[in-house]
């Protein structure tokens, strides 16, 4: 690999996501050499992917090129390269690009969709879990409803406009709210001779209740909301397989539809050439002491998603969400300092700013410490801090501009299908 061997230390980092690029921004004034690789040359504001598989927002809106948000750093490589092993005893990884040694190594590389083994689901759902995927629910929802415009087969214009979504987490409800709103506001002034009743938002968990990871107050509030607009939740519902058309349930019922997203669950996307000794079974997360050192090494890092730092108050690791790689990339960053200066490092301690999600218009529900709330100001909450989490001042304006857009006109102006989705079907 093309990057120059010098006397400094040279920091590795894995992957461009909250956790990688928090913590490269914070080396800016160490005498090191920063080389960080990722799949992708940009960063995607994951929490917004949801707006483009939904036609709300563009995908350049919510990424950035990773060379931009690093530019500043004085000895900084990035290179697009994936990592296929690393050699802990050489101190080198084998890239797509090359061998690169590293003095210190820090894997960020998050999570990838986890499919519980279900390679029929994996096969036919659509996952969404970056720019690429978001975009293609986009194009099959449309693509969807261009033949169903054109379809007089009642059967087969019903799988057309039956919309499925297989978790009711965060993204899963978001994403319902969404497809809601394209129904109630936008598709009957596009497809004005479609009849809107027969698109049916279906949301399915297998647990008692939606967003599991907030709280009882936040659940039934977000349930109010989706109820209200028109969303058909099934809980403590298996899904036990799709093969394209046709969507089983554990209890053997099935629903036609041509439409099915996953966002069930994830799993820690682990270099396949490194440390499944190290990894958590189930879940393949690192596991990595108070210092986010993965067990083991004093020279490799792990943080962000793909660690789990299991303590008193987080038995079962802290939530994998933006705020934790955030903060563990900046105290990662104080820490290699500290090291390179002689001194001990600091344990991580996680500051837990609350959890929020949208549903739809004037709807979201937000948990802090001290309150819990639903409505149009919780809402509110949630388009300040999420426009304020953006990369890039130009993403922030573009967004704002989208959103006030969209909330005037009753519309979402992406509705385009740029590069048509093939179904594996």
């Amino acid at each position: 690999m093309n990057i120059p061997k010098t006397d400094k230390k040279r920091v590795v980092i894995i992957g461009g996501g909250f956790a990688g690029i928090s913590l490269a921004k914070k080396l800016k004034d160490l005498d090191i050499q920063v080389v960080l690789l990722d799949k992708q040359n940009y960063h995607t504001f994951q929490p917004l992917l949801y707006q483009v598989s939904t036609s709300g927002l563009e995908p350049d809106s919510i990424a950035y090129p990773l060379r931009k948000v690093l530019k500043n750093l004085n000895d900084f490589y990035f290179r697009w390269a994936t990592v296929t092993h690393i050699d802990p005893k050489e101190q080198c990884l084998s890239t797509s690009m090359g061998i690169l040694s590293y003095d210190v190594l820090v894997m960020a590389t998050g999570t990838k969709t986890n499919y519980f083994g279900n390679k029929e689901i994996e096969k036919y759902t659509m996952p969404m879990k970056n720019i690429p995927q978001a975009l293609n629910i986009r194009s099959l929802m449309l693509q969807n409803f261009e033949a169903a415009d054109d379809c007089t087969d009642s059967a087969a214009r019903k799988a057309l406009l039956n919309f499925c979504i297989i978790g009711a987490g965060p993204t899963g409800v978001e994403l319902a709210g969404a497809f809601a709103e394209l129904k109630n506001n936008v598709f009957p002034k596009d497809y004005r001779h479609l009849n809107m009743s027969e698109m049916q938002i279906h949301l399915y968990e297998g647990g008692g209740r939606v967003l599991p990871p907030m709280s009882e107050k936040a659940s039934k509030k977000a349930l109010q909301f989706l109820h209200e607009l028109g969303v058909t939740v099934h809980l403590n519902t298996i899904v036990e397989d799709y093969d394209g058309g046709t969507l089983t349930l554990k209890n053997k019922e099935t629903m036609p539809t041509k439409n099915c997203i996953w966002t069930a669950g994830v799993t820690g996307a682990a270099i396949q050439g490194f440390g499944k000794e190290k990894l958590v079974d189930r879940i393949n997360r690192y596991k990595v002491n108070e210092y986010n050192q993965v067990e083991g090494y004093t020279n490799i890092f792990a943080i962000g998603d793909i660690a789990i730092m299991q303590t008193k108050e987080y038995p079962k690791g802290h939530p994998q969400v933006a705020q934790p790689a955030i903060q563990q990339g900046k105290l990662l960053a104080k820490n290699l300092r500290n090291l390179m200066q002689g001194k001990e490092m600091k344990p991580f301690r996680y500051y837990d700013k609350g959890t929020m999600a949208t549903i739809g218009r004037n709807k979201a529900v937000v948990d802090l410490k001290r309150a819990k709330f639903g409505g149009f100001f919780a809402w509110y909450i949630w388009m300040f801090v999420h426009l304020m989490a953006l990369v890039g001042f130009r993403n922030r304006v573009v967004v704002l501009f989208n959103w006030a857009y969209n909330y005037i006109n009753f519309d979402k102006a992406a509705r385009l299908i740029v590069r048509p989705y093939k179904p594996k079907h």
